[in-house]
């Protein structure tokens, strides 16, 4: 019944990786996608000649060369940077939060008004150990920058109130004294030409892949037929939820093909106040460079609730969730038939070129 030395489930970029490695190695691989395309969530589509991120906005970006040297080995990338832009009733403001930001709502110059300023707010608030998210927030940027940049769009996100929110989950927000609207501070940064897609289909090419192939539905035959199963879906569902469901928060999409060609002059507008349904509106063109086209398309990001017929996308990675899922990694760890990677089997939200790295690890090991 053997005929495969993996089945790799999820043709996503850590699945994808795991393939185009062994099979070098001269292992017979299938991999399978219950979609019917490859990709995973780094899937783009061209449309009206634009290449259209289908599962939201995807920015490579790292610091690592290595992953960045093994990346470029499948695609040429532009020198996109990522500045997006938060929209705040008609307020526009520069994100990271940075002297551009600042000089916007304060009139200040230098970074020494800026971060006067940042210092009174805090000093006012006379909050000395947060209790929730809201007071976390205030206590690192003062409320200014929190009502108009981070409560709304936060509530959002989640779909709580910033008050019901822990501290924890705001460790930290960027706060940066100098004029640069520069997203990331990585050394490497930008979008492949021809999108994302093209980068899995030479990865996975000359290995046999089933679209439309739902693992769970021919669970006990797909078993059967290779020694290991390298699996990157849910690690919680592969076990049948034996210890209860892990929590997701999932995400809506709209897409409208627009006759403008230019709809708002950049890539990514952050929409942070909570009336407003969507969180941020994507024009795909502008992740591209030469495009006169005289249509756009644009894509509305509304947070979702998650339910198991819905597509999970981020982790919940509250102490209650991170405790279930050491349960099902301590089975996971004892299993030697099954590899689990990427954000769903691992239960982590990474950055694609974490995902990379974990899949290069994983191989070294594997192989």
């Amino acid at each position: 019944m053997q005929k495969y030395d993996y089945l790799i489930v999820g043709s996503g970029l850590f699945g994808s990786i795991f393939a185009y490695e062994a099979n070098k190695k001269g292992k017979k691989c299938l991999v399978i996608d219950k979609r019917s395309h490859v990709g995973g969530n780094i899937y783009t589509e061209n449309v009206e000649g634009i290449q259209m991120h289908k599962y939201g906005a995807h920015i490579f970006h790292t610091s690592n060369k290595e992953v960045w040297e093994y990346i470029n080995q499948f695609a040429e990338f532009n020198r996109y940077t990522n500045s997006p832009v938060a929209r705040y009733k008609d307020e526009l403001y520069n994100m990271p939060f940075n002297m551009n930001t600042f000089n916007k709502l304060w009139g200040v110059i230098t970074p020494a008004e800026a971060r006067a300023k940042i210092e009174e707010e805090k000093k006012a608030s006379g909050i000395t150990e947060p209790k929730n998210l809201e007071e976390q927030a205030i206590s690192l940027v003062g409320r200014t920058i929190y009502e108009k940049l981070v409560k709304g769009y936060t509530e959002k996100q989640w779909g709580q109130k910033a008050t019901e929110l822990p501290s924890f989950i705001i460790k930290r927000l960027p706060v940066r004294f100098i004029y640069d609207n520069n997203y990331f501070r990585d050394i490497y940064q930008g979008i492949p030409i021809g999108g994302y897609t093209k980068i899995i289909e030479k990865m996975l090419g000359g290995i046999e892949v089933k679209l439309n192939c739902d693992f769970f539905e021919q669970r006990e035959e797909l078993e059967k037929i290779a020694q290991k199963i390298v699996f990157t879906g849910p690690i919680d569902k592969f076990y049948d939820y034996q210890f209860g469901e892990l929590e997701y928060r999932s995400l809506r999409f709209e897409t409208e093909i627009l006759d403008e060609e230019n709809y708002q002059g950049n890539a990514v507008v952050n929409y942070t106040e909570y009336e407003v349904p969507y969180t941020r509106i994507i024009e795909h063109k502008h992740f591209e460079y030469g495009e006169s086209n005289s249509k756009t398309v644009v894509t509305r990001e509304y947070p979702d609730s998650w339910s198991k017929e819905k597509e999970p996308y981020y982790p919940i990675n509250n102490d209650k969730n991170n405790n279930l899922y050491q349960k099902y990694k301590e089975l996971a760890d004892k299993d030697t038939k099954v590899i689990f990677g990427g954000r769903l089997g691992q239960y982590q939200y990474y950055d694609m070129d974490k995902v990379i790295l974990e899949a290069l690890n994983c191989v070294k090991q594997e192989l």
